[in-house]
């Protein structure tokens, strides 16, 4: 018999035809690039307006004072303004500095830091507390002394320079250090971020749960409040400090001594010892670079004070902003 051929499995790879041509999985189509949103092109442009802005505004300004103390007056007003001077024309800066008025920069930096440490204190030690007992206690005029506060906050700081004066010379203290310690002492934004801050973010409950449990006003204050608002103390404390610090009127108005002179009001009479800005001035002149030097000597406290509370101050800003 004629042997029965059969037919051969068709390979693995093989694929069954069609009229139209071979059935199976199409092909890949070639992926085409995404293409950014118009919007997104927008923001980020504006993005980088925004910080060409502030690098603009901001951040040259500051390279060019930092700068400017390492140059001659010549080198200042001749040569490029974002460029390195030497250190040989920075140490001639500071020493014509400090030989103005027999070391006169170094008195007033050491009176603005008696000034604004003595006054930090007081007003961590009344803000504070003030700011707790307007938030968890109840008495008539409260409210009165909240719209008060509100309003003395809100006013600029030289309308309240005649009053202060015509106070601080009823009592016979113009011309010492405690007609501007006072008066830098009392601080109402202290006590309105202090208030707000005991409103919102403390819990109620707690305080109140360890009052039942026997601890007194003080208590409770000194040993739940007063841990749970580190941050807020923060804040209160490096905001007075700066504010303290840049105050310029006050100190002008009720120190008339030139060795009481913090350091704001020490920088403006060295501004009138530069002769491109006062012609008059005789052998005893200030150049522009170490006019310069001196204003870096004048915020270098503050940075310093920023750099090492920053911590703080983000979380005494945030305190209070999402409530459980």
């Amino acid at each position: 018999m004629p042997s029965r051929t059969q037919p051969h499995p068709p390979a693995a790879h093989a694929r069954p035809r069609t009229g139209h041509g071979i059935v199976g999985h199409a092909a890949p189509t070639p992926s085409r690039p995404r293409r950014i949103p118009v919007r997104r092109h927008a923001s980020r442009l504006l993005v980088g307006i925004v910080l060409a802005a502030f690098v603009l505004f901001f951040v040259l300004p500051v390279l060019w004072l930092v700068l400017a103390a390492t140059k001659t007056d010549h080198q200042l007003v001749h040569g490029n303004p974002l460029s390195f001077g030497s250190w040989h024309a920075l140490k001639a800066n500071w020493d014509a500095l400090t030989g103005f008025q027999d070391a006169a920069i170094l008195q007033w930096l050491r009176n603005s830091a008696l000034y604004a440490g003595i006054s930090l204190v007081i007003t961590l030690c009344v803000a504070v507390p003030a700011g707790y007992a307007l938030a968890t206690t109840e008495f008539r005029g409260r409210h009165t002394l909240l719209v008060a506060t509100l309003i003395v906050m809100l006013m600029p700081n030289a309308t309240l320079v005649v009053p202060l004066f015509l106070e601080i010379n009823a009592v016979q203290l113009i011309g010492t250090m405690w007609s501007v310690i006072l008066p830098y002492a009392f601080y109402p934004f202290g006590v309105y971020l202090t208030y707000i801050y005991f409103t919102t973010a403390v819990p109620k409950d707690l305080l109140a749960a360890a009052r039942i449990d026997g601890c007194s006003e003080f208590g409770v204050f000194r040993h739940i409040a007063l841990p749970l608002a580190a941050p807020v103390v923060a804040l209160v404390g490096f905001f007075s400090f700066v504010a303290n610090w840049t105050n310029y009127f006050l100190p002008y108005v009720m120190l008339p001594e030139s060795d009481q002179m913090p350091v704001q009001v020490g920088i403006g009479s060295l501004l009138s010892n530069v002769p491109s800005f006062n012609p008059t001035v005789g052998s005893l002149a200030i150049e522009r670079p170490q006019l310069a030097l001196a204003t870096l000597l004048a915020i270098t406290p503050v940075l310093i004070v920023f750099l090492f509370s920053q911590r703080f101050l983000v979380a005494g800003m945030l305190a209070g902003a999402t409530k459980d």
